[in-house]
């Protein structure tokens, strides 16, 4: 190295010591819990030494920066964190899974269909020490909880958008110097135009969070979003900001509920801009304020439709929508064509083709939904009513906005009739008071009993008992449509009642599908699949795998770099004496935003021709991610067998 590089080097060392010796650290304790890395695992096959390694990096660069900022800095792996390890620490910092306190548990029908999910419990409903959740963790941690740090869509990258940038975690106590640059309109948030007011801005105001994003720097990890519908709706929560992601404008990329802090970005210190490191800093300051305040509103059901939903469900009712989908579909179907038609060129001159050629040559021109269709899709039972009248469904979304129920099933609004006769929005503490007083006086009493226990957690077993809990507590009341379609009160005093969820049977999903033979779908089983042996030809058996896509979902065909889906993968274990012939026969798809991905909806068949003697047992797994418009789920699979007898 020669004398100029030595000085660089050596500037860049006082520097650095000058920055360390400028940060006055702070006396708070924090527990940082690994176990994650900075590279992408989630649904992908890792060396687990590798991983090991990953993961070491991870826990060493979170360790050296909080100490940087921190007094005292305590690390620990997830698998060895208790909870009780949290009461000797004023933040803690959850980068890893910890051990399960209960596990997951599903109830199906005859049928193998789901009727309701528990989730995993990690941390008790109690837990009230100042945490801060890292990517998924908000919704692996917080599902069970109720928290709002919920899955929307695990696909968020490195810049950060829509901050509110008076809020004090870029205010100190560390200092803060944002670099706000304009930036592109992420391409994701066009594909929900009802959620704006006018056109979307071809640029904002955005800054980096990390140097890396999985969009630029493949195999690195992805962040996660929650939903925003209902996200402040209670007093406990707060929106924060929002980041580059595949979905709205408003999707929460930083935000608090109770004593959790959501930090949606995923990337270690290592790869945090320097202003960054500071926020984060700052906001493990300002959770610290939270100690002994759990959330009072919980979300149990991550995909209860709130009124924003009433936005969706009037674009979808309209003529220009549909239009603007047929309009895609055109021009996705000839763009197709003629790809087909030079990579059959290639292949008819012998050139060897790529995978997405080859993908390309199964490509068939896919049938373009009426006006009619897209309605039956989405507007459900509306349909019979109003047909193709598309005024009438947004004249009845408006006049009925006041009274629309969601706390119910998943995506479900209905016009609750019993609030609609006394003429008050149901969000509206007055009609706590119109229901007590029809008991009082003996007027409406079934109809006051049946709104008394649909929009409170109360039971109260006469009038009187009603009107000194409302008189005592109505100041305080809020009403949350994310928490259920609730009053609440705001307090943690276990003795006032109004508060206690258990009041209600918890489910996080109950279906509500008719108990049907077959691939029934709905919105708690949105894929469903069977498998079947056919004779081909030659003595072959073909392998069939139908696969029953719920409408308005989707999965993945093919998953370009710059999106951060999971393709559609089939993994055949076939018995002994028999082997695959060929390729696996994939059905045509359709085409999902500009980058190229490609997805599978409605129905879709795979064919696996094998070849062989004997009887014996064909497995298959299937790995696919479902996505509509409100979450991408996580990763999931679908173990299937037949028997080739």
């Amino acid at each position: 190295m020669d004398l100029r590089k030595l000085l660089v080097v050596g500037l860049l060392c006082c520097l650095c010591s000058a920055l360390e010796a400028q940060i006055k650290k702070s006396d708070l304790k924090v527990l940082y819990v690994g176990g994650t890395a900075d590279i992408q695992t989630f649904a992908e096959k890792v060396d687990p030494a590798v991983l090991q390694k990953e993961i070491a990096k991870r826990t060493a660069s979170f360790e050296k920066m909080l100490k940087q900022y921190f007094e005292t800095v305590a690390v620990v792996a997830g698998m060895d964190y208790t909870m009780d390890l949290s009461d000797d620490y004023d933040v803690t910092i959850f980068d890893g899974m910890i051990r399960e306190l209960a596990p997951f548990k599903v109830e199906r029908d005859a049928q193998g269909k789901v009727i309701s999910l528990t989730p995993a419990a990690y941390l008790t409903e109690d837990f009230d020490r100042p945490a801060i959740l890292l990517a998924e963790m908000g919704e692996n941690l917080g599902r069970f909880l109720g928290l709002k740090t919920d899955w929307y869509c695990l696909c968020l990258d490195a810049d950060a958008h829509h901050f509110r940038a008076g809020h004090p975690i870029f205010k100190g106590p560390f200092p803060v110097e944002m670099t706000i640059r304009m930036q592109p309109t992420p391409e994701g948030a066009y594909r929900y135009p009802y959620y704006y007011d006018g056109p979307l801005p071809d640029s904002i105001p955005m800054w980096k969070v990390q140097t890396k994003g999985y969009s630029t720097d493949e195999g690195f990890r992805v962040g996660m979003v929650s939903r925003p519908w209902g996200f402040e709706d209670s007093p406990d929560a707060e929106f924060i900001s929002s980041g580059v992601c595949e979905k709205d404008l408003g999707a929460v990329a930083i935000g608090r509920h109770g004593n959790f802090l959501h930090w949606g970005f995923s990337a270690s210190p290592e790869y945090m801009t320097e202003e960054a490191k500071a926020v984060f800093a700052n906001a493990i300051v300002y959770i610290s304020q939270f100690a002994g305040q759990a959330p009072i509103a919980r979300k149990y059901n991550d995909r209860i439709a709130t009124r924003e939903y009433l936005k969706e469900l009037k674009h979808e009712a309209t003529r220009k929508a549909c239009m603007k989908r047929v309009e895609e579909y055109q021009e996705w179907n000839l763009q197709m064509a003629e790809k087909k038609k030079q990579a059959e060129a290639k292949q008819a001159r012998g050139e060897a083709l790529t995978e997405d050629e080859q993908m390309v040559l199964r490509f068939t021109p896919q049938p373009e939904d009426s006006y009619e269709d897209m309605l039956k899709s989405s507007q459900g039972k509306l349909f019979e009513k109003f047909g193709i009248d598309e005024q009438a469904y947004l004249d009845y979304y408006d006049a009925n906005k006041d009274w629309f129920y969601g706390g119910e099933g998943t995506y479900e609004l209905t016009v609750d009739e019993d609030v609609k006769s006394w003429g008050i929005p149901n969000n509206d503490i007055r009609l706590l008071d119109k229901a007590i007083s029809e008991w009082e006086k003996g007027g409406e009493v079934d109809k006051a009993k049946r709104v008394l226990e649909r929009y409170t957690l109360c039971r109260f077993e006469t009038p009187q008992e009603w009107r000194e809990w409302y008189e005592a507590n109505k100041e305080r009341m809020f009403f949350t449509e994310a928490g259920g379609w609730l009053f609440l009160v705001d307090t943690r005093d276990a003795s006032v009642p109004g508060n206690d969820y258990a009041v209600r049977e918890r489910r996080v999903a109950e279906a509500v599908a008719a108990r049907a033979e077959g691939l029934v779908t709905d919105d708690e089983n949105p894929v469903l699949a069977e498998m079947t042996v056919e004779e081909g030809t030659d003595g072959d058996k073909v392998v069939v795998v139908r696969m029953k896509i719920h409408s308005g979902y989707h999965i993945y065909a093919t998953v370009q770099p710059t999106d951060a889906f999971i393709p559609t993968t089939f993994d055949f274990v076939l018995p002994a004496g028999y082997e695959k012939v060929g390729e696996l026969q994939c059905p045509s798809f359709r085409g999902y935003g500009d980058a190229g991905t490609t997805i599978y909806e409605d129905e879709a068949e795979f064919r696996q021709v094998i070849r062989g003697n004997g009887d014996g047992t064909v497995q298959c797994t299937i790995g696919y991610q479902c996505c509509d418009a409100h979450i991408c789920f996580p990763p999931s699979e679908i173990n299937l067998s037949v028997d080739l007898k």
